[in-house]
């Protein structure tokens, strides 16, 4: 990377952007809202379920000036944007934030918190990962838990997340997509016994949008 475009880099300037998409939230507490989605390339957390890994290589996607990317979400009815990723905090996203501030245009994150945030955001959604634990400062401003369960184990691991969220973080089980059909009853066992927990559903893919 040459040595102009590392600096935009660093100062949030330019962000390494997968795609931008209008669409509807498919997953966790704003399903079914309208929303601007803005993927950001790059992350090293690794699941091997992930369903974007195209989006690991941050390299593979070009950098993207954020002022076009305010220009693009605000030609939208819904001032709403979705930060996903890759994993977003791995940049400063604070321009990013501040541009979209200014149009009024509400921000929701999301996140595996292996890193500290650079920004503002309206909504925090949590989604921690094993092999990268999520920082304490995210685990303490998160709006919203959401853990991924593919096997047993992973109700160990959302329980052991949920006692690290402050008391008013909004707690989800969200099945595996490639797993749902064997996960989806034990999650059904598990909320009914334990009711701080909801489920979340990958409804965009039964709608079969973006």
């Amino acid at each position: 990377m040459e040595n102009k475009e590392q600096l935009l880099l660093d100062s949030g300037k330019a962000l390494p952007v997968m795609e931008e998409f209008y669409s509807i939230q498919g997953e966790g507490f704003h399903t079914g809202k309208a929303a601007y989605f803005i993927r950001i390339g790059g992350c090293d957390v690794g699941c091997h379920w992930c369903d974007v890994k195209e989006s690991w290589n941050a390299d593979l996607h070009p950098l993207v000036n954020v002022e076009g990317i305010v220009l693009r979400a605000k030609q939208y009815p819904a001032k709403a944007v979705v930060m996903t990723g890759g994993e977003p905090s791995l940049y400063n996203l604070k321009a990013l934030c501040d541009g979209l501030i200014q149009h009024g245009i509400r921000i929701f994150l999301e996140t595996s918190g292996a890193y500290p945030l650079n920004g503002e955001f309206d909504w925090i959604c949590l989604s921690p990962k094993r092999n990268s634990p999520p920082q304490k400062s995210i685990l303490e401003k998160a709006d919203e838990l959401k853990v991924i369960i593919e096997e047993e184990d992973d109700f160990d691991w959302a329980e052991e997340n949920a006692g690290k969220v402050n008391d008013s973080c909004i707690l989800f089980l969200q099945a595996e997509w490639r797993r749902h059909r064997e996960m989806m009853p034990r999650m059904v066992d598990y909320v009914q016994a334990h009711p701080k927990w909801q489920i979340s559903l990958q409804s965009h893919k039964y709608m079969r949008i973006p």
